[in-house]
């Protein structure tokens, strides 16, 4: 395990899983907001963050945390030794993404770009998660699972699974 990759739907607990994952093995932890977010809450330019991102997977060892965009997910899967499909219930989503806004009044969240709105990530998690039924479809999984032959692929379902993963 080398290059890590933990994706899916928003409010999944991947920051906090990727976290424990890089506590565990010392490897670095890229969180995509961070680099896909200016210290303001705006959007860097495409170009930049594919730069960034092209420059991260060259790299030797990483566990790259959230979706950024389509080509930089697809080029991710196909640089990364290990995959982490994070794919619980979507009530589990909701509520964590709830969750994370109530909290985000007392601790700023795990892997938040500093200077962006709680208030307008969690509106748009959920607006994200409203969409998220048709994007995260088994066709993307079996694209993923296609692409990704001969590598490490762990579909996280439960909470429970989520608790032990990094034990």
């Amino acid at each position: 395990m080398n290059k890590v990759v933990v994706f899916g739907k928003p409010g999944g607990g991947k920051s906090t899983l990727s976290k424990k994952l890089s506590d565990k093995t010392g490897m670095k932890l890229y969180a995509l907001d961070l680099i896909e977010y200016q210290k303001n809450g705006e959007r860097v330019l495409p170009e930049e963050y594919s730069e960034k991102h092209a420059d991260l997977i060259k790299t030797d060892n990483w566990i790259i945390e959230g979706l950024g965009t389509l080509d930089s997910f697809w080029l991710r899967i196909d640089a990364a030794d290990t995959l982490i499909y994070v794919d619980l219930p979507y009530y589990v989503h909701y509520w964590w993404v709830t969750k994370r806004l109530l909290k985000s009044y007392f601790v700023k969240p795990l892997g938040w770009p500093e200077g962006s709105s709680v208030l307008k990530g969690t509106l748009t998690g959920w607006k994200y998660l409203r969409l998220s039924p048709k994007f995260w479809t088994a066709e993307l999984f079996e694209e993923i699972q296609f692409r990704a032959k001969g590598k490490a692929i762990y579909r996280i379902t439960t909470v429970k699974e989520m608790n032990h993963f990094t034990k």
